[in-house]
């Protein structure tokens, strides 16, 4: 078990990529602290885990206030004596073309995407270098490379990019390891809205021509804040079967 004795703070983990990734840190080892903002659904997330034989509690955050960050970080260490890894996978999506988008649409992507991780980075980070120890993972996406209709979104995850990297610099002497995934089509509730049609067209320009499953990008966290990544830090994973090959 590569995360054994491990605490993890996972966002976004009451479905998709945050619940898989649960999961799987918790059968690699690692007491899990499920943070989202659906309480109902995150303690779900929290009675699999144990109904599985690991260890998680569930705790309600919105990424996007500071000091309820703080709060579930701090929370976190006083429970379990300490964290050690923090899984930012917490966002939002609200599309539409720019000469149509409000800055409404604009402003709540760019403050749960964007200043949510960064919030949670800041809070995350301190226990961290205290114990000269941790790992954080921030969620990119390949609409970095830009996304017709995701002004917002792509803007948000470039964003996110730049945080890493800065991040990953300022903390590598603590032994603090700082990563990106940039993820594809993964089949999780966000990408079922899509229109049948849609998603075809989308598929068969994947050149492994499936969407990934939420467990596999689970697989990239757990590897990311395991001692195999121990000389990774400040890289961005693009995990998109291929698709931005040549992009």
């Amino acid at each position: 078990m590569r995360l054994k004795d491990k605490v993890a703070l996972i966002t976004g983990a009451g479905s998709g990529i945050g619940r898989a990734t649960a999961l799987r840190f918790a059968r690699e080892g690692a007491t899990v602290v499920a943070a989202d903002v659906a309480g109902e659904a995150v303690t779900a997330t929290a009675k699999l885990v144990t109904e599985a034989g690991g260890k998680a509690t569930a705790v309600v955050v919105d990424v996007a206030d500071f000091s309820a960050c703080e709060k579930a970080v701090a929370d976190a260490v006083s429970a379990h004596g300490g964290l050690h890894c923090c899984i930012n996978n917490a966002g939002i999506t609200r599309d539409g073309a720019m000469k149509k988008m409000k800055p409404d649409q604009w402003e709540v992507v760019i403050r749960v995407n964007l200043t949510g991780t960064f919030n949670m980075c800041r809070a995350a980070m301190m226990p961290m270098l205290e114990q000269n120890w941790g790992r954080v993972v921030n969620t990119a996406s390949i609409a970095v490379l830009g996304n017709f209709g995701q002004a917002n979104y792509s803007a948000s995850k470039a964003g996110v990019i730049g945080l890493t990297r800065t991040m990953a610099l300022e903390v590598a002497k603590h032994n603090v390891t700082v990563n990106a995934v940039a993820p594809g089509a993964v089949d999780t509730p966000m990408t079922a809205q899509i229109p049948p049609e849609v998603k075809e067209k989308l598929i068969a320009g994947i050149p492994l021509k499936r969407m990934a499953m939420p467990d596999e990008l689970a697989g990239l966290h757990a590897f990311l804040c395991s001692d195999d990544a121990a000389y990774l830090t400040g890289q961005v994973i693009f995990f998109d079967g291929g698709l931005s090959v040549g992009a």
